[in-house]
């Protein structure tokens, strides 16, 4: 059986989420574009107030009330940050904005050089709110040791759904061993997952995503790559992702994907695509 995903990473996912971005990107710039001038009003506001200061001889008595009441010194000295925030608000917004647009890279059909851990890092950032800790859950670490990796010949699209459909497994594994362990366990696991990267003979590189979750089966891991398989209820998985993941890696790039492990001793999804699809 052959699985017809969309061509090179234009996925539902990535539709998704080229559509947010999309969505989000307008109100955003709106904001972004008017701070300029929300700035320059309030410093001119902030001025006509000092004007009212107490030096000043008209209406003395009204002016120090009315300054009493507004604490115009706080305002002065606050509202200034209020706007700086608001300013590193609207920069962060438009930050995730442009690692939406760079994950799902619908504008990308053809094959061309990209950065692989631009990759692996805008999937990290879209997977953030599941790494971080949560009343229920402890905070997932992120462990990275990034090779010297030139740019490497491939669809970015497809492989950050690579990115993004492995990682997705390793967080869930690490939230139900969370879910599993005592309390007393618990304080002594630290959940992490690792990524590595590096050259290998000049000609491949090799990706290394592992976590130290609770491992898999040898039945389960010999069929973790067939069509709709899935260890998870229906409400969380398709069974789709590993299986479209290999097909990109080894129909699309020519290269290999290979799952490591045994229970109790995580799990290691090693990638392996050529530098060049020339080579």
């Amino acid at each position: 059986m052959t699985l017809k995903s969309a061509p090179f990473g234009e996925s539902s996912l990535g539709e998704l989420v080229a559509r947010v971005a999309h969505e989000i990107n307008n109100p955003v710039n709106f904001i972004y574009g008017n701070l300029i001038y929300v700035k320059e009003y309030t410093q001119q506001l902030l001025t006509l107030i000092k004007l009212y200061h107490p030096n000043s001889c008209n209406y003395q008595q009204e002016k120090n009330i009315l300054i009493d009441e507004i604490d115009l010194e706080f305002i002065i000295d606050d509202l200034p940050k209020v706007v700086c925030s608001m300013t590193v608000g609207a920069d962060r917004i438009r930050e995730i904005v442009l690692t939406l647009r760079n994950f799902s890279r619908l504008d990308e059909a053809e094959m061309k050089p990209v950065d692989i851990h631009e990759g692996i890092n805008s999937t990290l950032l879209i997977l953030q709110y599941r790494l971080k800790e949560k009343s229920e859950q402890h905070e997932i670490t992120i462990i990275k040791d990034y090779g010297n990796l030139p740019l490497v010949e491939c669809y970015a699209g497809g492989l950050n759904q690579v990115f993004m459909n492995i990682l997705t497994n390793a967080i869930d594994a690490l939230e139900q061993q969370q879910l599993e362990l005592s309390k007393e366990d618990l304080k002594k696991q630290i959940s992490s997952i690792f990524i590595s990267t590096k050259v290998e003979n000049q000609e491949r590189i090799i990706i290394s995503i592992k976590d130290n979750g609770p491992g898999i089966s040898e039945e389960v891991k010999s069929r973790l790559f067939d069509p709709f398989f899935t260890t998870k209820p229906l409400s969380k998985g398709t069974g789709l992702g590993l299986s479209i993941s290999y097909q990109i890696i080894v129909e699309k790039h020519r290269g290999k994907i290979k799952c490591i492990s045994a229970p109790g001793k995580g799990t290691e999804f090693l990638i392996e695509i050529p530098l060049k699809q020339g080579q």
